[in-house]
């Protein structure tokens, strides 16, 4: 009978805590989405986004590396940004830490990781990686998502990834 208390005592135990911490993610969550609400400078760009992949056959743009010097990576939340708009994201510089941007489309709102630049087709402002496009596209049937919003983040210290 005491092992049996002992038990069920040490799994109460065990639930709160998965509770708690369930509940402080969520909160934390939370407070990261209205602090990268917050952080977005009015400065934003809309326009068009599609998405780039240099390991696809066929594709034309990019390469294996961005202009951040980090490789590309097509599992994690990071976009090319419009050569153009290099400057408004803080510069994208070769050797230099990624920059930050809160990405809104489709009503859901992604931090993406701003790691590379690239020349783009007209109309378009930015280019994903794959797992930011499909968050956005899930199928990859849309190609190009219009009315894409993109606003700079301050400061480097962002977790890339969906928001809210």
């Amino acid at each position: 009978m005491m092992l049996f208390r002992s038990s069920a005592a040490l799994c109460g135990a065990l639930v709160t805590l998965a509770v708690s911490v369930a509940v402080a993610r969520g909160e934390t969550r939370g407070v990261h989405s209205s602090a990268a609400v917050d952080a977005a400078s009015g400065h934003a760009v809309v326009g068009a986004a599609s998405m780039y992949n240099p390991f696809k056959p066929g594709k034309e743009e990019g390469g294996p590396s961005t202009a951040s010097g980090e490789r590309y990576d097509p599992s994690v939340w990071a976009a090319a940004i419009k050569t153009s708009l290099r400057s408004k994201f803080g510069g994208v510089q070769f050797g230099e830490r990624p920059k930050y941007a809160l990405v809104e489309a489709v009503g859901k709102k992604v931090i993406v990781k701003i790691n590379d630049v690239g020349p783009l087709r007209p109309g378009r402002i930015i280019d994903f990686n794959e797992r930011t496009m499909r968050h956005f596209d899930p199928s990859l049937d849309l190609g190009v998502i219009e009315d894409v919003k993109v606003s700079p983040l301050s400061g480097d210290d962002w977790t890339p990834g969906p928001v809210g």
